[in-house]
C-alpha cells in the first residue's frame, strides 16, 4: 500500500479571513495528512478575534507573533522560520501555504528545491510569483464557490492560452497514434500552471472541462481516456470515406439521410456538423464532392 503523505499547514492570519478555513483543511486532505496546523498573527489585535475560535474548532495551533515595528509583518517571518525547523525534522512532505501575500515566493521555492511538495492557497489578489512557485495553487474563493455551487464567469483570453498550452503539450508528448493519455494531460498541465484548477472554470472534472474544447478528440481504451487534437483535413477524409462504404454497401438504392448519419456516429462517436461550420447534416453531406441528395436519400455522384 502506497505511503500516505503529510503535509504541514501554516497560515498567514494577516491575510487570510478565517471563514477559509474549512475549504483549507478539506482541500490539503485531498492531498495526504495534515501532520501540522498553525495559524500565525499577533493575537492581541481585535481584528483576529474570528479566528481564534475558528483555531479552536479545528485544533490549529496559534502561533503569537507581535508587530515589533510598525509597517513591517513579523508573522511572515515566523511562518518561515517555522518552516525551515519542520523541514529540519523530517516529518513531512510537503507543505501548504495559505497567505495572499508574495513575500513567501521565496520559502516556497527552497521547500521544492529540498523535495518538498508545495501547495500554496490564497486569494485571487495574490502575485503570479507566489502562485507559480508552488507545486499547485488554490484560490480561496473559487473553493468557496464550489461549497455554494456558483460558477464563476469564464476568461476567454484565459481559455485560449490553456488551448494553446493543452496542444503544445499533446504534439510534444504523443504516442504513435497522436494520443495522450488524460492523466499525463492534466499533469503536465499543472506543471506549467500551477493554479491551474478546472473550479477555476467552474468545473469538478478534468474531462468535462477538456470537452468544451472544439479542437481535441477522445477515444476510450479499457478505464483510460485518450486525447489527441482534431485534424480538420484528416477527419475531414475519414468521415468522406466511411460516409461513401456506408452508401455503396447499400447498392444503387441510396441510403436514407437520417440513418445515414446514425451510422456514421456509430462509426465516428465524436462527428459533429458543427466542426466542419455546418448547422445541419444535409447541408454537410450536400457540399462533399462525390455525393448528391435526392428525396432525402444520399448516393454516390457518377
Amino acid at each position: 500500500m502506497e505511503k500516505e503523505m503529510r503535509y504541514a499547514v501554516l497560515i498567514d492570519a494577516d491575510n487570510v479571513a478565517s471563514k477559509y478555513t474549512k475549504f483549507i483543511l478539506d482541500e490539503v486532505s485531498n492531498y495526504g495528512i495534515v501532520t501540522y496546523k498553525r495559524v500565525y498573527g499577533d493575537w492581541t489585535r481585535t481584528n483576529l478575534a474570528s479566528w481564534k475560535s475558528m483555531a479552536l474548532d479545528n485544533a490549529i495551533t496559534p502561533v503569537q507573533q507581535y508587530s515589533y515595528t510598525t509597517g513591517k509583518n513579523a508573522t511572515d517571518s515566523a511562518m518561515i522560520i517555522d518552516a525551515m525547523d519542520i523541514l529540519y525534522s523530517n516529518n513531512v512532505d510537503g507543505f501548504c501555504i495559505v497567505s495572499s501575500d508574495s513575500d513567501f515566493t521565496r520559502i516556497a521555492i527552497r521547500l521544492r528545491e529540498s523535495g518538498m511538495h508545495v501547495i500554496g492557497m490564497g486569494e485571487k489578489k495574490t502575485p503570479k510569483p507566489f502562485c507559480i512557485a508552488c507545486n499547485a495553487f488554490k484560490y480561496l474563493e473559487v473553493l468557496a464557490e464550489e461549497e455554494t455551487q456558483e460558477a464563476p464567469e469564464r476568461d476567454k483570453v484565459e481559455f485560449k492560452t490553456l488551448e494553446s498550452a493543452i496542444i503544445r503539450i499533446i504534439a510534444e508528448n504523443a504516442n504513435l497514434e497522436e494520443e495522450i493519455n488524460i492523466g499525463e494531460l492534466g499533469s503536465r498541465l499543472q506543471g506549467r500552471y500551477p493554479d491551474f484548477d478546472v473550479r477555476n472554470y467552474g468545473y469538478s472534472k478534468f474531462s468535462q472541462f477538456l470537452k468544451d474544447f472544439d479542437c481535441l478528440s477522445f477515444r476510450q481504451v479499457g478505464s483510460s481516456i485518450l486525447v489527441s487534437q482534431k485534424s480538420d483535413k484528416t477527419d475531414l477524409s475519414r468521415v468522406e470515406e466511411t460516409l461513401a462504404a456506408i452508401v455503396r454497401g447499400n447498392g444503387t438504392k441510396g441510403y436514407n439521410l437520417g440513418e445515414l448519419k446514425k451510422q456514421l456516429c456509430s462509426k465516428i462517436p465524436d462527428f459533429s456538423v458543427k466542426t466542419y461550420g455546418y448547422s445541419k447534416f444535409s447541408r454537410f453531406v450536400d457540399n462533399l464532392p462525390g455525393f448528391k441528395i435526392k428525396n432525402n436519400t444520399v448516393m454516390l455522384s457518377e
